[in-house]
């Protein structure tokens, strides 16, 4: 059930996962909403961006929570205004404890998509943007699996459409409350 305060919700998952739709869906939803898109911090930054790859070193991590601390202060900022936020973006392994730790207001809520790799694989093929380059989709998705905190709402969203995620979502929205 959703709710009337205003709160955060965090979309998370690999990319290809179905976070930008998904989040874009859910954020029409609420009648006073805001859609960040985490990617576009690091996006903005016109010289010397630091590209996360399997084997990032200091500079690429701090850009990294560069980019969530603005997420998250976007989202802080909207939520006080009255939004309710969705923030989408690829926040997996232990920087998830980090974003969490960018977030002070309340209700909070993470919710992790999590198809397996083959739908992953073939939603990738089937986009005009191509998120993968060092990384693969199965090594990703181990540090999605393995290496992230099981904080929030899981959801496998394999054979989910969108609207039916979001629908699960809105209906297991307390599941994934951060308190």
């Amino acid at each position: 059930m959703l709710q009337d305060s205003p709160g955060i919700i965090l979309i998370t998952g690999i990319m290809a996962s179905g976070k930008s739709t998904v989040a874009q869906l859910l954020a029409e939803r609420f009648p006073k909403s805001v859609h960040v898109r985490g990617d576009l911090f690091r996006r903005m930054i016109v010289n010397d961006r630091k590209e996360v790859e399997p084997d990032a070193g200091s500079d690429e991590l701090n850009q990294l929570r560069l980019r969530y601390r603005l997420a998250a202060q976007s989202a802080e900022m909207y939520v006080q205004a009255g939004f309710t936020v969705i923030v989408q973006d690829v926040v997996i392994g232990p920087m998830l404890n980090d974003f969490i730790s960018y977030i002070r207001s309340r209700p909070f809520y993470i919710v992790a998509l999590c198809p397996n790799t083959a739908t992953v694989a073939a939603r990738e093929a089937g986009r005009s943007k191509q998120g993968y380059g060092a990384w693969t989709v199965e090594a990703l998705d181990r540090v999605l699996r393995d290496e992230t905190p099981q904080i929030g709402l899981w959801l496998d969203s394999s054979e989910l459409t969108a609207e039916q995620t979001v629908d699960l979502i809105v209906s297991r929205l307390q599941e994934g409350e951060f308190s």
